[in-house]
């Protein structure tokens, strides 16, 4: 076992020491140095005895890839497409201007092979973020092509002593480590094609490691794309203080619900023995992390890390426009069939899938390059307040996400819930949840489920802001 003194001596080398960057990542004018994200195939082992060619941003040591910058800084990262398809990578969860958004054909033109595109921006927010392609999701992603983005607050002094990424991620493969199929339409149309091989951080769970009486923080996401999971703690006394990287005032952990791309953190401290961080969504609890102590002489007193406050504009509750926007069932609509009889064009022409099975307010758009851009979901006023009332009419989950905005999670028409700040809310078969928000960032603005069958599938559109 680790002492006090040997581990916090490590801490501090680590603190001291500048964020690991490529070595072909060259300074900038401002004296930053960009992140180069280079997205290839590379072999990894995710069954014994085999490897399995995934497509990563990192160098398949580790997976997912961790970046980390400060809030309010210049963020510049370079994408460099190594793979065999064009992509793009959209920042989960960032406020950020449109034309940094990701999405091929709407905010930026597609990242061809062998092609390069900057992102620049500077982070709003602190918090727990991510990053994915926003084209041909279900296979890119599917792949591994994900990373995560934690961006820190220097206003936050009292660190956790130990600080953790947990990122869930199924892989669909054979038994010999190959890829299977990613996408089934019986999967499409229920609750998505479910991975064969599930892991944590790419492992069967996580090991991690924290010394005992410390506070812990684990930043755990659900990188899925199709995946359910229902967080719990076993082995001490949790606190929930953020959602989809937000703050939230500590609130004691019982079980936290996470759809494909939602993440929540969760502050503990650490006793003389393991905790476990169990998926309780199932009749039987399954593994995510095991997290074993280190002995140390802390004293068994001390606040909790107090995390830095949102920045995210509360909404005018009295003046806000109420919108409603109905999951229900879908298909191909009359105008896409026109355009594609017009043209003599089937729908893979426009990368479309066979079958649409998913709407949203009884319109189906399921580009998955988001070529054929139809009419906006609504047009938002700049500035103004809005409150969205979702409706799950189907049979399954829908897990959605809104672009470049984090809404309040206000009330559901079947659990009580903690109103907390999200950029994706998951919704169970007829419930009914309210989301607030100003709409403060103006662009067009994709909002879907975040089950990428459904997403490729029919349940996707956007809104404008202007």
């Amino acid at each position: 076992m680790w002492t006090r003194r040997q581990f916090l001596a490590g801490t501090a080398a680590l603190t001291a020491l500048p964020l690991p960057l490529p070595a072909q990542a060259q300074a900038d004018s401002s004296g930053r140095a960009p992140v180069v994200l280079e997205a290839r195939q590379r072999a990894m082992s995710l069954l014994p005895g085999s490897t399995t060619p995934i497509w990563t941003y990192g160098d398949g040591q580790d997976w997912p890839p961790v970046l980390r910058t400060q809030r309010g800084a210049p963020f510049r990262a370079t994408l460099t497409n190594r793979v065999t398809e064009h992509t793009a990578i959209h920042w989960h969860g960032i406020r950020l201007p449109n034309a940094m958004d990701g999405v091929p054909y709407m905010t930026q033109p597609p990242v061809e092979p062998g092609q390069s595109f900057a992102y620049e921006f500077a982070p709003p927010d602190a918090g727990t973020f991510f990053f994915h392609p926003h084209c041909n999701t279900v296979e890119q992603l599917g792949r591994g092509l994900a990373g995560v983005l934690i961006v820190e607050d220097a206003a936050e002094e009292r660190r956790f002593l130990a600080d953790h990424v947990v990122a869930i991620k199924d892989w669909r493969l054979k038994p010999d480590g190959s890829f299977d199929v990613f996408s089934t339409d019986k999967g499409a149309a229920r609750a998505g094609t479910f991975g064969t091989v599930e892991t944590v951080n790419a492992r069967p769970h996580a090991r991690l490691e924290a010394l005992a009486h410390g506070w812990v923080r684990l930043r755990v996401l659900n990188l899925d794309v199709s995946r359910l999971v229902v967080v719990a703690l076993d082995g001490a006394e949790g606190f929930v203080i953020a959602t989809d990287g937000n703050p939230l005032p500590p609130v004691p952990l019982k079980t936290w619900r996470l759809g494909p791309a939602m993440r929540v953190d969760i502050a503990f401290r650490m006793p003389w023995h393991s905790v476990r961080l169990q998926n309780v969504w199932g009749s039987k609890p399954e593994l995510l992390a095991e997290i074993a102590f280190i002995e140390s002489a802390l004293p068994a007193i001390g606040a909790m890390p107090q995390l830095a406050a949102s920045g995210v504009t509360e909404p005018d509750f009295e003046n806000a426009e109420r919108l409603r926007f109905d999951l229900t069932a879908g298909h191909v609509s009359p105008e896409l069939e026109a355009y594609l009889r017009e043209n003599k064009l089937g729908l893979d022409a426009l990368c479309l899938p066979q079958r649409t099975f998913w709407a949203i307010n009884g319109k189906s758009w399921s580009g998955q390059d988001h070529q054929l851009k139809p009419p906006p979901l609504a047009e938002l006023k700049l500035g103004r307040s809005y409150i969205f009332e979702l409706f799950n009419g189907t049979p399954h989950p829908h897990p959605i996400h809104l672009h470049g905005h984090t809404f309040r999670v206000l009330r559901s028409s079947k659990d009580e819930i903690v109103p907390h700040l999200a950029d994706t809310v998951l919704l169970a078969p007829k419930e009914r949840v309210e989301i607030a928000f100003t709409a403060d960032n103006p662009g067009m603005w994709m909002m879907h489920c975040h089950i990428i069958e459904h997403q490729e599938t029919g349940m996707m559109g956007y809104v404008t802001v202007a």
